[in-house]
């Protein structure tokens, strides 16, 4: 092991062991939907503090992808009452009975840095595959955008808080794929908490109608991740650009829709 992979290990041993000083907290039936909460409007808040500025600064519109929309306070506290809804009466009691069913288990040693990275690559690939086969079924079937998905396409411009714009139905299921996909991967428990803030952030940064130089988009190269400017087109346009994050689905099925096509 070189000095740099004993510093990584260790710093994600000293995260682990602090971690574990507070099992008590974290094996509550209340913590999984705080700690989902609290990520969710952590990674909004920017994003919407921008909204709100960029009618103001032109430094900031610059770096909206529909310069032009407009959020206003009607349409964030619209989406804030359905979140903190959907996490009171649906997320806490599934939660409870999750926590009730599998408690968990805190391992004494923490993963290497290899190991988390590859896990949650692995996760976020898996999920891209769940999520863009659910959203292409229920896009080609009326009967399901009807009644489960035509909720989350309310706004043809998204923002933030429009992440969790939702039915209950596809809250849960995208719930349900990203705990899913951690246990069939046998994650360490440090893995799955820095794979759902991963998952978490990378779902709000792409319904949040802002694309920077340091964005994911513009990160990752050859076209290979969409990002914001990906899923706006989805909200515009309507039947392409289905998969969450990566764009290698939608080239296979040929529903890409690239921002110069």
């Amino acid at each position: 092991m070189t000095n740099s992979e004993s510093r990584e290990k260790l710093c994600l041993q000293i995260l682990w062991d602090h971690l574990r000083e507070h099992q008590s907290h974290l094996r509550s039936p209340f913590f999984p939907v705080f700690f989902s909460l609290t990520v969710y409007l952590s990674c909004c808040l920017p994003y919407a503090c921008l909204d709100f500025l960029s009618s103001r600064l032109s430094l900031v519109r610059r770096f909206k992808i529909q310069p032009h929309s407009k959020v206003t306070w009607t349409m964030t506290w619209k989406c804030l009452c359905k979140t903190l809804r959907n996490h009171v009466c649906f997320i806490f009691p599934l939660s409870a009975l999750h926590w009730y069913w599998k408690p968990v288990f805190f391992p004494p040693l923490a993963p290497d840095m290899l190991s988390v990275v590859k896990d949650i690559l692995a996760c976020l690939l898996l999920f891209d595959m769940q999520y863009f086969m659910w959203h292409l079924l229920h896009h080609k079937v009326t009967w399901l955008y009807n009644s489960f998905h035509k909720e989350h396409h309310r706004y043809l411009v998204p923002f933030s808080l429009t992440t969790q714009e939702t039915s209950i139905w596809e809250l849960l299921s995208l719930s349900l794929f990203s705990t899913l996909n951690t246990a069939l991967l046998d994650c360490h428990p440090l893995t799955e908490v820095l794979f759902f803030i991963t998952n978490i952030y990378l779902s709000v940064e792409a319904h949040s109608g802002y694309e920077f130089p340091w964005s994911p988009s513009r990160l990752v190269p050859f076209g290979l991740y969409g990002g914001a400017r990906h899923h706006g087109l989805h909200h515009l346009k309507f039947k392409v650009n289905y998969s969450p994050y990566f764009t290698h689905w939608d080239r296979l099925f040929g529903t890409l829709l690239g921002p110069d096509t």
